[in-house]
Parts: structure tokens; C-alpha cells; sequence
């Protein structure tokens, strides 16, 4: 469970929520709006597609109380849309986050610190030019950030990060509870023109 240590005196931490979707227009907008109409800031924000073909898994980063995440999720569940939500501190997910940094090739191919320090964090070149070459780190947000302050004595040009991406760690997936769902509650089998040979006894004019 949580780690105390994380948790500030106003009870606030930082949960990951995992929502699973229809892949339909106007969710995401829908979604967000449940968060502003709490004032509530997003501070990470990722959709992607789930192990399930047409699901869509979005991950949501906050920092509040487990109470307000809680009737959040409840909220986002309300959704036709929406499939399933979970919430999750950062001790029970594993996750990651993609930085790139751009950075003047010169300085980096005349000073060894910069490549020595480049290779400490885990960082990869995947676009070299004459004037600029980019890197790519992944890691926990202390991790790219620390990166940062380590490069802007060398020039750092430009640096983006994506938003998060999660699995939680016990979770069996929501294949299993997907199957499980149709298993205890199977939907009717539809048949197809059904009515076609009863015309006359469907419409009475």
C-alpha cells in the first residue's frame, strides 16, 4: 500500500487512475471536465489502447486525498463510456516516463563529462546533427529532472517529457474480468431479421 512518507499532513499523495473506455469521441473531453468542475489539476494525462481490441486505457495522475480520488473514480465510472476504474498510489503501479533532450553536438562530442554523464542516467542518441543532438531517457520524474539541471550548464536547447504510462502490479488485467463479466452475465444472442417473416403480425398498418 501507500508509503507514508509520501503522504503530506493535508492527507494529499499522488494516485495513478486507470480508466478503461469505449473508443469513442468526446470521452476524453467528458472525463476532463469531471476533474475541472473540482478544480482539480490534471498533471499527468495518458490514453493509449488496453490489452482489449476497441478498449481504450487512459492513466490520470493527481495529487489529492484518497477520499476525493475515490468519488472521482465513482464519477468517471457514472460514464456510459466507461468500462472500469481503478486508483493506485505509486507503490502499487510500475511506471515510467519518455524524455528527450536536445543538446548542441559540438559540446557533447568536445566534452567527455557530458557523454560520461549522458551514459549515467541511461540516456540514448536518437537523432545526431551537425548543430543538435537529441537523447532519450526513460525513468521516474525525479530521474529526467535531474537530467535537466545536469545539462543546462552544457546549453540545453529544448527538453520535452510524455505523460506517464502505468501497470499496476497485482492486477490480473481486465481481460480476465472481462471474461469473467460475460461468463456470469451473458448477453443475448442477437439474431438477425428477427421480424423480417413477420411482417404482417409486427406492423398494423
Amino acid at each position: 500500500m501507500s508509503n507514508s512518507q509520501d503522504i503530506e499532513l493535508n492527507g494529499k499523495q499522488e494516485f495513478t487512475i486507470t480508466a478503461y473506455t469505449e473508443n469513442q469521441i468526446g470521452i476524453l473531453n467528458r472525463i476532463a471536465i469531471i476533474f475541472s468542475r473540482r478544480k482539480i489539476n490534471i498533471e499527468s494525462l495518458n490514453t493509449s489502447p488496453s490489452e482489449i481490441e476497441h478498449i481504450h486505457r487512459f492513466n490520470i495522475v493527481i495529487h489529492e486525498t484518497e477520499e476525493v480520488v475515490r468519488k472521482l473514480c465513482r464519477q468517471i465510472e457514472k460514464q456510459v463510456e466507461v468500462l472500469k476504474v481503478y486508483y493506485n498510489t505509486n507503490e502499487d503501479i510500475i511506471w515510467q516516463e519518455l524524455a528527450l533532450y536536445k543538446v548542441p553536438t559540438d559540446i557533447v562530442a568536445e566534452r567527455a563529462p557530458v557523454e560520461r554523464l549522458l551514459r549515467a542516467f541511461g540516456a540514448r542518441a536518437v537523432v545526431i546533427r551537425k548543430d543538435y543532438t537529441v537523447f532519450e531517457a526513460t525513468g521516474h520524474r525525479e530521474e529526467t529532472d535531474k537530467l535537466i539541471e545536469v545539462l543546462q550548464p552544457y546549453g540545453l536547447i529544448e527538453f520535452v517529457r510524455s505523460a506517464r504510462v502505468a501497470i499496476i502490479k497485482d492486477s490480473e488485467g481486465f481481460n480476465a474480468k472481462l471474461r469473467e463479466f460475460e461468463r456470469r452475465e451473458p448477453g443475448q444472442e442477437v439474431i438477425e431479421n428477427e421480424f423480417l417473416d413477420k411482417e404482417k403480425n409486427v406492423f398494423s398498418m
